[in-house]
C-alpha cells in the first residue's frame, strides 16, 4: 500500500461495463464522507496525456502496430503519475483512475500478443512505483457491455479505436480481465457488473472499505445508493 494516507484505486473492464457511472457513485460517497477525491481517467487524466489520447482512440496511431500504441500509452502513463496521481497520492487524496496498468497488460499484452517481458518492462518503467492499493475489475458479458456503450454514445456515432472490434476480442479481454482477478486477488476485486446499478455501487463500497484508514468512519447501507 502507498505509504502515504492517501489511496490510489483503479477501475477496470470491458467497454460499457459502467466505469464511470460507479467511480462518480464512490467519488461521491466518499467526499460525503469530508475525503479528498480526485477522478481521473486514462489514457488521458493530464494535459499531455489527454493530447495521446485523441491520438490512440480516434485509431491514428493504429497503423504504425500495436507496439507503438503501447509506447504511446505508456507516455501517457508516466505523465499522468508524475503531473496528477503520485502529487495527489502525496498530498492525502483518495485517487479513482478510470483504466490503468491492467487495461495494458489485458489490451496491448494479451490481445495485442505482446511479448510480456515487453509489456512488463513498459509497465515498470512507466508506473515507477505508483501500483493501485486496489483494482476494481467490473466484470460483464463482452456482447452486453458492448450494447450499453453503443446506446451511451448514441445509436450514430462511430466506435472508438477498440470498441470497433471484433466480440471474439472483447470477450477475451473479458476472460483477461478475470484472470488477473484470479492471479493477484490481495490487490484486485471482481465485480458482477450485470447487477443493478445500486447493489454493483454497494459491493464496490464494500471493497473499498478493506482498504480506508480505520480512522474513517464505516459507511451505512445507505451510502451505496448515493
Amino acid at each position: 500500500m502507498n505509504s502515504s494516507k492517501g489511496r490510489f484505486i483503479t477501475f477496470e473492464g470491458g467497454e460499457g461495463v459502467g466505469k464511470s457511472t460507479q467511480i462518480h457513485r464512490l467519488a461521491k460517497v466518499l467526499r460525503r464522507r469530508g475525503l479528498d477525491v480526485l477522478v481521473t481517467r486514462e489514457p488521458g487524466g493530464s494535459q499531455g496525456a489527454e493530447a495521446v489520447r485523441n491520438v490512440l482512440l480516434s485509431g491514428a496511431a493504429e497503423e504504425f502496430g500495436v507496439r507503438m500504441e503501447a509506447l504511446l500509452f505508456a507516455a501517457a502513463r508516466s505523465d499522468h503519475i508524475e503531473e496528477v496521481i503520485r502529487p495527489a497520492i502525496e498530498e492525502g487524496a483518495i485517487v479513482l483512475c478510470d483504466r490503468f496498468m491492467d487495461s495494458s497488460r489485458v489490451y496491448q499484452g494479451v490481445t495485442g500478443n505482446l511479448e510480456p517481458q515487453f509489456v512488463n518492462h513498459l509497465e515498470r518503467i512507466a508506473v515507477n512505483g505508483m501500483t493501485p492499493d486496489l483494482t476494481l475489475v467490473l466484470d460483464l458479458p463482452a456482447e452486453t457491455g458492448l450494447k450499453r456503450a453503443k446506446l451511451r454514445e448514441g445509436k450514430n456515432a462511430a466506435p472508438d479505436r477498440f470498441e470497433k472490434e471484433e466480440l471474439a476480442t472483447h470477450e477475451k479481454r473479458r476472460e483477461a480481465f478475470v484472470d488477473l482477478t484470479r492471479s493477484e486477488p490481495d490487490r484486485c476485486k471482481l465485480i458482477n457488473a450485470g447487477q443493478a446499478e445500486d447493489v454493483v455501487a454497494l459491493a464496490i463500497l464494500n471493497a473499498v472499505e478493506d482498504i480506508l484508514d480505520e480512522s474513517v468512519p464505516q459507511a451505512a447501507a445507505q451510502d451505496g445508493k448515493a
